[in-house]
């Protein structure tokens, strides 16, 4: 099962993620979480929302460059050791994480969002390893 992620690229300048945030809220756009990677010209913010399609229409209307993409929303135990010993089980079936941030975590579970050269791959593992995945919707009502 795979998750919604927008992903903005955005110009590294003061103000420039405000006027993202700004479009989101304006168009009742909510923001389940995000993670925002810079170089020296511009950021790649990754945002799981609860639109992401009226999201991209509505920053492609502001003139911002995004995309959606396809992530996986793991839940594992919020213990010592758990997404190493899922990671090791990932790395012997050479599908290679690209990215992957926090989304949130309570006294027994963690959520994390994985992107993958393999997505399709990723998600047999996931499915064999017993892992549950979550959509950006789902989580919202929960």
């Amino acid at each position: 099962m795979f998750a919604k992620q927008l992903t903005v690229f955005i110009e590294n300048r003061t103000g420039r993620l405000s006027e993202v945030l700004t479009v989101l809220k304006s168009n009742n756009v909510n923001i389940l979480s995000l993670s925002l990677a810079d170089t020296t010209e511009f950021g790649l913010l990754r945002l799981i929302v609860d639109q992401p399609a009226l999201g991209k229409e509505k920053l492609t209307e502001k003139g911002f460059s995004s995309l959606i993409s396809d992530v996986s929303i793991i839940k594992i135990a919020h213990q010592v050791g758990a997404l190493q010993e899922l990671l090791a089980v990932i790395d012997k079936s050479r599908v290679n994480i690209e990215y992957m941030y926090g989304l949130s975590i309570d006294a027994d579970v963690a959520y994390v969002v994985l992107k993958a050269s393999d997505s399709e791959e990723l998600d047999a593992i996931l499915t064999r390893c017993g892992i549950e995945t979550v959509t950006g919707e789902r989580l919202l009502n929960s």
